[in-house]
C-alpha cells in the first residue's frame, strides 16, 4: 500500500471517528458507577426519607452531600465555615378559642384563623372582606391569603361545605421564616352584617432548624457573576405504609437531581475553566413550601446571578424517549436555545415543558429566583401526568434508569459550558408573577 493511499485511509478513519463522537454527549468524568453510588446512598432506607422536618434524620443526607462537596474541592459560600446554610422555620398550629360576632357565639365549625401570633385577643373590628354569592371561592381565598394586612373574611353560608375543606387545610398549621410576621386572617361563615367582634384564640408555636448544603467554585475572570446548579435533597420522610413499607425514599424526587449537582461539581472542579463563579446547592424543604430556595435566594444579588440550572426528577425516560429532557419556562428566556446550541452535533435535545397545565415552572426551587428576573429554569424528564411512583414508597433506586440519568447530566454539563465560561448570558425571564 503506497503512502498517499495509507494517509488517505487514516484521514478518512479520523473523520468517521470524529463524526461518531459528535453524536454523543462526551463527558467521561461523569460515570454511571458514580451516579449509581450517589443515588443509592441518598435513597437508602437508612436516610429515612429525608424529611426536612426531622433535622437529625435529614442531617445524615446533608453530611453525605457536604462530604461530596469537600471531595470536589468546593469552597464555603459567603463567610460560612461549613457547607451547611442554616435557618429556622416557625411552625404555627391553631389550638382553638372562642369567637363572638355581634355578641353571638360562633360555633367552632364556622370559623378558623391563620396568624403568626401565639395568643390573640381582638375586640376591634379589622377590615372586613366578603366572599359573597357569585364569587369564586378559590380565587378569593387565594387573594386574601396573599394579603399583608389583618382582616376578617366573611364567608356567605352558601359556601359552608367548601369552607369546611379549607378550614381543614388551615388547621394543619402554617410555616414561615422565624423573622417574618404573617397577618392575622379570621375566616367566619356569617350571613348578616358584621358590626362587632370578640376573639380569644391560641396557637401552638414551634421552631425547626433547617439547612441547605452549598458549595462554591470561584470564577477566574468574572467572580461576581454567578451560575447556580441546584436540586432539592429533601423528600417526604415516613408516610402511610404500603405492603409494610413506609419510607418514601425519593430516589427520583429528588435524589436524582441532587446526584446531578454533585456530579456537576466534580466535573467543573476538574475542568478548572469556569470564568464565572459556580454555586452548587442542595435545597431543603422543597416538599413543604420551598423554604430552602427562598432562604438561599435572599443571600444572592439577583442582578449578579446569570442563570440557574435547577434539576428535578431526571430518574426516568421522558415522554420523548431517551437522550432528552425538558425545560420549564422554556419560552420565558433564551436559556434553552443556548443549551441546545452547545449540544449541536449530538443526539441530545432539550424540549419545552410538555405539561403546561401542571404549572411546573412555579412548583420547584427555580421559582423564587425566576420571580426576581433570573433566568432560572428547571430541567426534568419526569412524565408527571402518568408517574405512579411520584410521592410514594415505591420511588426507589431500583426504578431508576442510571444510563439515562448519566446522559442527562452529561448534556447539562456540556450545554452549560458557554454560560459557565462567560461567553453567553441568557436573557432575563419575563412575564413572571
Amino acid at each position: 500500500m503506497n503512502l498517499i493511499k495509507t494517509l488517505g485511509i487514516v484521514a478518512l478513519s479520523l473523520i468517521v471517528q470524529s463524526c461518531a463522537a459528535q453524536n454523543k454527549t462526551t463527558a467521561p468524568e461523569i460515570s454511571q458507577a458514580e451516579v449509581s453510588r450517589i443515588i443509592k446512598t441518598l435513597s437508602a432506607d437508612n436516610m429515612m426519607g429525608r424529611s426536612a422536618m426531622k433535622p437529625k434524620e435529614i442531617g445524615k443526607s446533608a453530611d453525605f452531600i457536604a462530604s461530596e462537596f469537600k471531595k470536589a474541592g468546593l469552597k464555603f459560600f459567603g463567610g460560612a465555615d461549613t457547607y451547611r446554610q442554616s435557618f429556622n422555620i416557625g411552625n404555627i398550629k391553631p389550638i382553638g378559642g372562642t369567637l363572638k360576632i355581634n355578641g353571638q357565639n360562633i360555633t367552632a365549625s364556622d370559623f378558623t384563623l391563620t396568624s403568626s401570633e401565639e395568643n390573640l385577643t381582638i375586640s376591634s373590628l379589622p377590615n372586613v372582606i366578603k366572599i359573597a354569592v357569585g364569587d369564586s371561592f378559590t380565587n378569593k381565598f387565594r387573594e386574601v391569603m396573599g394579603g399583608k394586612e389583618n382582616a376578617l373574611i366573611q364567608i356567605d353560608p352558601s359556601f359552608k361545605a367548601m369552607f369546611a375543606r379549607y378550614k381543614g387545610f388551615l388547621e394543619r398549621g402554617n410555616m414561615s421564616f422565624k423573622t417574618e410576621k404573617s397577618p392575622t386572617l379570621i375566616f367566619v361563615v356569617f350571613g348578616d352584617d358584621i358590626k362587632t367582634i370578640d376573639l380569644k384564640f391560641k396557637n401552638e408555636v414551634s421552631e425547626t432548624s433547617m439547612f441547605n448544603v452549598v458549595g462554591v467554585l470561584p470564577g477566574k475572570s468574572k467572580p461576581n457573576e454567578y451560575v447556580v446548579f441546584s436540586g432539592h435533597y429533601d423528600h417526604l420522610g415516613i408516610i402511610k405504609a404500603v405492603n409494610q413499607d413506609s419510607i418514601a425514599n425519593g430516589a427520583d424526587d429528588d435524589a436524582s437531581g441532587t446526584t446531578a449537582v454533585i456530579e456537576l461539581a466534580n466535573y467543573f472542579s476538574k475542568k478548572k475553566d469556569n470564568e464565572r463563579t459556580i454555586i452548587f446547592v442542595a435545597f431543603t424543604a422543597e416538599e413543604i413550601g420551598g423554604y430552602g430556595s427562598q432562604y438561599f435566594s435572599k443571600q444572592l444579588n439577583p442582578d449578579e446571578t446569570v442563570a440557574m440550572f435547577n434539576i428535578e426528577m431526571i430518574g426516568k425516560e421522558s415522554k420523548f424517549g431517551k437522550n432528552n429532557a425538558f425545560i420549564t419556562g422554556y419560552e420565558r428566556s433564551d436559556f434553552g436555545k443556548i443549551l441546545q446550541k452547545n449540544l449541536e452535533g449530538s443526539d441530545f435535545k432539550f424540549y419545552p415543558d410538555p405539561y403546561p397545565a401542571q404549572n411546573l415552572f412555579y412548583r420547584s426551587d427555580n421559582a423564587t429566583l425566576a420571580r426576581l428576573g433570573v433566568p432560572a429554569h428547571t430541567i426534568s424528564s419526569d412524565q408527571i401526568d402518568t408517574d405512579k411512583l411520584y410521592h410514594s414508597v415505591d420511588d426507589e433506586f431500583e426504578s431508576m434508569d442510571i444510563g439515562n440519568i448519566t446522559e442527562i447530566i452529561k448534556a447539562i454539563a456540556i450545554s452549560s459550558t458557554s454560560i459557565v465560561k462567560g461567553k453567553d448570558t441568557p436573557s432575563r425571564v419575563s412575564g413572571v408573577k
